[in-house]
């Protein structure tokens, strides 16, 4: 998955015992120290915040980093860590006040310049950080942009006329201010997001020894990273923040592989793993296999399949014909047989668990009709390209989903359709970045911050971040503005479902499934808790 988190009201959690398929948690409690291991998988990227967009960095950065805001683990909602206060009356100039005497894992303060000079590194266009475009609403960031003539590198040859945020002013140690260029309403709540996490002063001296061994204010630290293998944190002793936990030392072991980590859970090899792979969710293989060590939540999460951009494959640029494949695809029939009904089909792009949710914003085109789907093909003339294809990454439990699709979508069309497995996710993500990836491709989004406007703007907005299709259509951004704008949550909800209804008439990515986070662990280990965000919850985390 692509990181991210978004919602106003996520579902709360129940504190149940975790055996049964509505538990969400293990029972709490548990010694104070010791070390755990949970599974991990392959970072896309050194781990430097603001080029970091997905889960395998994402998880490790969430334990090492804090930031101004913490979501709450349970409901996602906002609560200051850092901050002290975050003051606003026009939703357009902010003032941030920050607590004294946070120390960085270098031994350093956190100050308002931390923060200041983090966000003008990862808004500078040429240091093309991946998580640059959350800076976009601060005042003058288009100014530091590039905008060559080179289109595969539009800073080749050009340097862009200013190097700092205007809208970005240190007023003293503990004092700073964010002037955004139009009015945001949400500002406030997407600052827990780790692009907007502070860096200290040693970042600027060596970012690529530090993207090896991130320094952050979070309560544990990076003691080291093992390609392929592992990385491993410890206890940092000198957080002050109040989300700290009881563990004296986390391992995220690498796995290439989903059931080997689930595997190495039944055996007590593994303490925690967040992915329970689809052989087990048969008739809930996985609560005998794992009697009263798993768990399961409605969590912030999406599944989609994402349209390799016009540039890279041609063939799939009429939405004629990715409504037909959307159509073509049986999700109820996908969900039951390979997730023992444990995912919702999805009817649009925005997750059920936030505010603002609408459904069926993507109304005949994710509801399963062969008869409609084969029409539509035709009307767009057929597909051209010969067999369709979807690419996954090998290192998670995706093999049996995207070939149950591609067999649905070749049933439905006549139209060969092959699953493309990809070694790992890093490698993966790689290629998508790279413009590598033809055909269609597996994707999914983690809400970064809990609001509707997370599930739209970073995937779907022009030049977003993480727009792996490079969707590009000015009426939806248009609406995002005015969204964003509105000071009236009803009414700034009605302008982000009038953008996501826009997405059904170009179809840049097809919805498939909410997700349900299930977690299984081992008998070492309680307080194993699912987050909103379906990650695990550290704080909670504990040896029996």
């Amino acid at each position: 998955m692509v990181a991210g988190i978004s919602a106003v009201t996520l579902l709360a959690a129940a504190c149940g015992g975790g055996s049964s398929s509505s538990g969400t948690s293990s029972s709490a409690g548990g010694k104070a120290g010791g070390a755990v291991t949970v599974r991990g998988c392959n970072p896309q990227n050194p781990l430097i915040p603001s080029n970091t967009t997905e889960t395998c960095g994402g998880n490790v950065l969430d334990a090492i980093t804090a930031k101004l805001v913490h979501y709450n683990p349970e409901t996602g909602a906002p609560e200051n860590d850092i901050a002290d206060k975050i003051d606003t009356t026009d939703n357009q100039n902010f003032t941030v006040t920050i607590k004294k005497g946070y120390k960085f894992q270098d031994g350093t303060e956190v100050k308002s310049k931390n923060f200041v000079d983090a966000w003008n590194y990862a808004a500078y266009g040429p240091n093309a950080q991946s998580s640059g475009y959350f800076m976009e609403p601060i005042e003058g960031f288009d100014a530091m942009q590039c905008a060559g003539t080179d289109a595969t590198d539009p800073c080749k040859g050009f340097t862009p006329k200013a190097k700092t945020l205007t809208g970005l002013v240190a007023k003293d140690d503990y004092t700073f201010t964010i002037k955004t260029t139009e009015k945001v309403s949400n500002m406030a709540v997407r600052l827990g997001y780790s692009a907007f996490s502070p860096l200290p002063d040693s970042f600027f001296k060596d970012p690529k020894a530090y993207g090896e061994k991130p320094v952050g204010a979070g309560p544990f630290k990076l003691d080291s990273w093992t390609k392929n293998t592992e990385i491993k944190l410890s206890k940092f002793a000198g957080y002050s923040g109040k989300f700290g936990g009881k563990l004296d030392a986390i391992t995220f072991k690498i796995y290439q592989d989903a059931d080997a980590a689930y595997t190495d859970v039944q055996a007590n090899n593994l303490d925690v793993t967040d992915e329970v792979p689809s052989s087990a969710m048969i008739d809930d293989k996985y609560k005998t296999d794992l009697p009263d060590r798993n768990a399961q939540k409605a969590v912030g999460v999406i599944q989609t399949i994402t349209f390799a951009p016009v540039k890279v494959d041609p063939n799939y640029a009429d939405p004629k014909i990715r409504q037909a494949i959307s159509m073509a695809i049986d999700r109820p029939t996908i969900i039951k047989q390979i997730f023992n009904n444990t995912r919702q089909p999805a009817t649009g792009w925005v997750s059920p668990v936030v505010d603002g949710y609408k459904a069926n914003a993507c109304g005949e085109y994710c509801t399963f009709d062969p008869a409609k789907a084969k029409a539509k093909l035709d009307e767009a003339g057929g597909f051209k390209g010969g067999k369709m294809t979807i690419a996954y990454n090998a290192d998670a439990s995706h093999k049996a989903w995207v070939e149950a699709t591609c067999n649905s979508i070749k049933g439905a069309l006549g139209v060969d359709c092959v699953a493309t497995p990809v070694v790992d996710f890093s490698t993966f993500r790689g290629n998508i970045a790279a413009g590598k990836q033809k055909g269609m491709f597996r994707t999914g989004w983690q809400m970064d911050y809990p609001s509707i406007e997370n599930f739209l703007a970073p995937i779907f907005k022009t030049g977003a971040s993480s727009n792996d299709g490079k969707y590009s259509n000015p009426e939806f951004d248009k609406l995002l503005t005015e969204a964003a704008a509105s000071t009236d949550a009803a009414q700034a909800n009605a302008k982000y479902q009038e953008a996501e209804k826009l997405l059904a008439n170009d179809m840049p990515a097809i919805p498939m499934w909410y997700s349900t986070a299930t977690f299984g662990w081992s008998d070492k280990v309680t307080g194993v808790k699912i987050t909103a965000f379906g990650t695990i919850d550290f704080s909670s985390l504990a040896l029996k």
